[in-house]
């Protein structure tokens, strides 16, 4: 089979994986018994005990249907099929995801150095008079960085009754005075209870509570029509805004590095402290706790590996200390010691790949 083209591994240090998609002939399975068969593009049953074992070895759901298996090891692709839902998913090749997750923390140093400025621009659309799209796309985005909540998913929120900032009704939030108590349950049942002092947000959210329908954030277009925001808004006004391919869940995977540096300083700072895997574990069930995740998750997917190996490894990202002392007029102290940090690592690790290639 040959793929369309290559797709590097993060920083050359891996093979490529080639580029595949699903729609290409591949490989299908049959149940027999308590157990699957598989059968080539040409229908033909594999018997060849490698493939059996590869193919296996991807841990496909009993439950999924609509089966697809790449007949190549190196498709970036390994299985499509449907969960009992009817959701589309996916198997990757373990080079491609590392990968993906290589590019994805590289891109989040981009996102840390774009933050002054969208908060700048956040602040004045949020000063803006009425209820623009600007101004309510932007208290959402306001939200985002100051909440950690998930932006949302309108097809999530009817399939699972769960929500996230733009698919909120009016009725998860209460606002008196200035006063906001948001009470919802989002992705994977986590009852999110939130409770913030923002005159200005309080403004905006009541304002949005008294135009008809039950969507919570909706704007008005210039005719006075209204209408509810959504998660494309969002990341399309993020992109708009920075110039970047920023998008909503970049918000998350900042904060969680940075909290996670926050725990390691905390801990580091404990007497007789040693960096365990058992205190990693500590600081991460924390982190998780903030962002309304699994552990498992919140390490796989919001905390930098840099913040990580350099705890395990006797250097902390920062200390309490060092915090005090970071000097960025743009950004908290805490967010510009986690960026100084990253940065003299990532130099350091570059150096160190250069030098042993």
């Amino acid at each position: 089979m040959r793929a369309d083209h290559p797709v590097p591994a993060g920083g050359g240090a891996l093979p490529a994986v080639a580029y595949v998609s699903d729609a290409l002939p591949g490989i299908r399975r049959r149940r027999v018994g308590r157990g699957f068969a598989y059968y080539d593009a040409e229908g033909r049953l594999i018997r060849d005990a490698a493939e059996i074992r590869r193919i296996r070895a991807l841990a496909i759901p009993p439950a999924w249907t609509e089966v697809w298996i790449c007949p190549s090891a190196d498709g970036h692709i390994q299985a499509t099929g449907r969960d009992a839902r009817g959701r589309k998913q996916y198997r990757y090749h373990a080079r491609f995801r590392e990968s993906r997750d290589s590019n994805k923390y590289a891109h989040i140093l981009d996102f840390a150095a774009a933050l002054p400025a969208l908060r700048a621009r956040v602040k004045t659309a949020m000063s803006a008079r009425g209820l623009g799209r600007d101004k309510v796309i932007a208290t959402v985005v306001h939200l985002l960085d100051t909440t950690l909540v998930r932006v949302g998913n309108r097809d999530y929120a009817r399939a699972n009754k769960s929500f996230g900032l733009t698919t909120l009704r009016s009725r998860h939030v209460a606002v008196e005075g200035s006063t906001l108590r948001f009470d919802f349950k989002g992705k994977s049942g986590k009852i999110w209870r939130l409770k913030l002092w923002d005159r200005r947000v309080a403004n905006i959210v009541r304002a949005c509570q008294d135009l008809p329908g039950q969507d919570l954030f909706r704007y008005l277009d210039e005719e006075g029509a209204p209408h509810s925001v959504t998660s494309g808004d969002v990341n399309a006004w993020l992109r708009e805004a920075t110039g970047a391919e920023i998008t909503a869940k970049d918000f998350r995977t900042w904060a969680g590095t940075v909290l996670a540096c926050m725990a390691f300083a905390e801990l580091s700072a404990e007497a007789e402290h040693k960096p365990t895997r058992k205190n990693l574990a500590r600081a991460i069930a924390a982190v998780a706790a903030k962002l309304g995740n699994t552990p498992a998750i919140c390490r796989k997917c919001y905390v930098h590996p840099e913040v990580m190996e350099a705890y395990l490894g006797g250097t902390p990202p920062f200390t309490l200390e060092a915090i005090a002392a970071a000097v960025d007029g743009d950004l908290p102290p805490e967010e510009a010691a986690a960026l100084a940090f990253l940065k003299k690592r990532l130099r350091r690790t570059a150096t160190s790949r250069r030098a042993a290639a």
